[in-house]
């Protein structure tokens, strides 16, 4: 949690994924904190039950317009998890509100002296809640690096306005696996480590590459899955399919964590957007990035380098982390690497993927909203078309969990064009043209970035992320 990636620049990963703690009925009598303490107990063994409660319970308050913290939403015949009721309005606040926590209280456990230098990449939502979870924690800076011209305007805005005394943001001309790549190369870099001590400083990251990302989203697929029990919508032990839009992979690698941990999961349906690097692997076992990069209406994920995948090849492979090694370095030098054939096997019996264009994505907010009265955002309405095409193509009827991320009003001017609105308004106006047409309020995280200034406008190329670094901590 406190480094973030590993001296060999590979990915942490549990010893063992534990099985769940209680069963499935006693969880389906618990709170979403309650169950956020039976699950993470498991991994976090190093923390006291009042370290971890506290920082459960500080995490998950009221910053989330809801007490269910991740409620389900029935819609049809299928279930929404809607993941965007926190601080800004994305599923990544889920996870974002848990780690300035375990990062405090590991801190203190381990007596460390030094300030926390958090650095991070986004495809657009990750940067947002990272800065608003890290916003004036104390010895600590954060810095966050997004693709320029990649984000939507209204993910722009939340970042650009940001407040806090420990923050920073800045542009990269490129795409986000630009970004991506250059925050690792950050981490990897001697003579900025050196430098950073000489300051008093420790880097660490926000990015799903940190392990203290990815456990707290294995929480709510444990927690969804209660809920069905709950509300009856499935029997004991029935299994469901769960549908995740990811670029990153760390989404849907949770869900298959909590799959490991004993949660009666079918198939995870991968659903990617024109940047469908993902569906390809899924499909052939042969990753392959070198392929023209899309910036499509689902920009979250515009990603062609999903690093959370390495965690998946380790258990795959029967946890072999020489083969994984491989793999990362064929990527690394060629672009691509296709893996074994006992590894493909278990893809095929785990996993089915897809892909939706912008014109599918639009068509499919219209229909969704106009069919079924509920307003999502593009990369939920990803979500649902792949997992149609899956139905059609597979026959597969299990229920299923359709995992939304972000509210549609980070998305406005394109949830509008789907809806047949040609004359947009400007600045924060659309949210309230969004509005208007639709009867739907406006999150009042979004809400609030009306009255807001910008304090953010540099841009860097990738070559000189090193030099903002550096001017941040003069």
């Amino acid at each position: 949690v406190l480094k973030g990636l590993a001296d060999d620049g590979g990915l942490f990963v549990p010893e063992r994924i534990p099985a769940l703690p209680v069963s499935l009925g006693e969880l389906k009598g618990m709170t979403y904190q309650e169950t956020a303490y039976a699950v993470m107990k498991q991994f976090l063994t190093d923390f006291t039950e009042e370290e971890l409660k506290t920082c459960i319970a500080r995490a998950y308050d009221r910053k989330f317009d809801t007490p269910e913290i991740a409620p389900l939403r029935k819609v049809e015949d299928l279930c929404y998890l809607e993941l965007f009721h926190g601080p800004t309005s994305a599923f990544k606040d889920v996870a974002l509100c848990m780690l300035p926590q375990l990062l405090t209280a590991a801190k203190a456990q381990k007596g460390m002296k030094e300030d926390i230098l958090i650095l991070t990449a986004t495809s657009g939502d990750t940067g947002k809640a990272a800065l608003e979870g890290f916003k004036d924690v104390s010895k600590t800076q954060i810095l966050v690096f997004y693709p320029k011209d990649g984000v939507s305007d209204i993910q722009q805005l939340q970042m650009v306005t940001q407040e806090g005394g420990n923050v920073g943001v800045c542009a990269v001309v490129g795409n986000f696996d630009d970004a991506q790549t250059g925050v690792k190369k950050l981490f990897a870099d001697e003579e900025l480590a050196q430098q950073l001590a000489e300051r008093g400083y420790f880097l660490s990251s926000a990015n799903s590459i940190n392990w203290g990302r990815v456990l707290p989203q294995i929480v709510y697929y444990i927690s969804a899955y209660s809920d069905l029990r709950r509300e009856g919508a499935i029997e004991k032990g029935q299994e469901i399919n769960v549908c995740v839009p990811t670029g990153n992979f760390g989404n849907i690698l949770a869900a298959y964590y909590a799959k490991m941990m004993g949660v009666p999961i079918k198939t995870l349906i991968c659903a990617s957007n024109e940047n469908n690097v993902l569906t390809d692997f899924l499909r052939t076992g042969v990753y392959d990035r070198n392929r023209p990069f899309h910036n499509t209406l689902s920009p979250s994920m515009d990603i062609l380098i999903s690093s959370n995948l390495e965690r998946l090849l380790f258990e795959l492979s029967g946890r072999d982390d020489k083969q994984v090694t491989e793999y990362m370095e064929q990527l690394a030098e060629k672009g691509s690497y296709e893996v074994s054939v006992p590894i493909k096997t278990k893809l095929h019996q785990t996993f089915a993927a897809g892909y939706c264009d912008d014109a599918q994505t639009k068509e499919t907010i219209r229909r969704m909203w106009e069919e079924q009265h509920y307003l999502i955002d593009p990369h939920t309405a990803v979500a649902f078309d792949v997992l149609e095409q899956y139905r059609k193509e597979s026959g597969d009827e299990t229920p299923t969990v359709v995992v939304s991320t972000a509210s549609p009003f980070k998305f406005c001017d394109s949830v509008l064009g789907a809806l047949g609105v040609t004359e947009l308004a400007e600045g924060t106006a659309i949210l309230d043209q969004l509005a208007e047409l639709t009867g739907v309020p406006v999150p009042a995280p979004l809400a609030a970035l009306k009255n807001k200034s910008v304090r953010f406008s540099q841009t860097v190329s990738k070559e000189h992320m090193v030099d903002q670094v550096l001017e941040m901590l003069k």
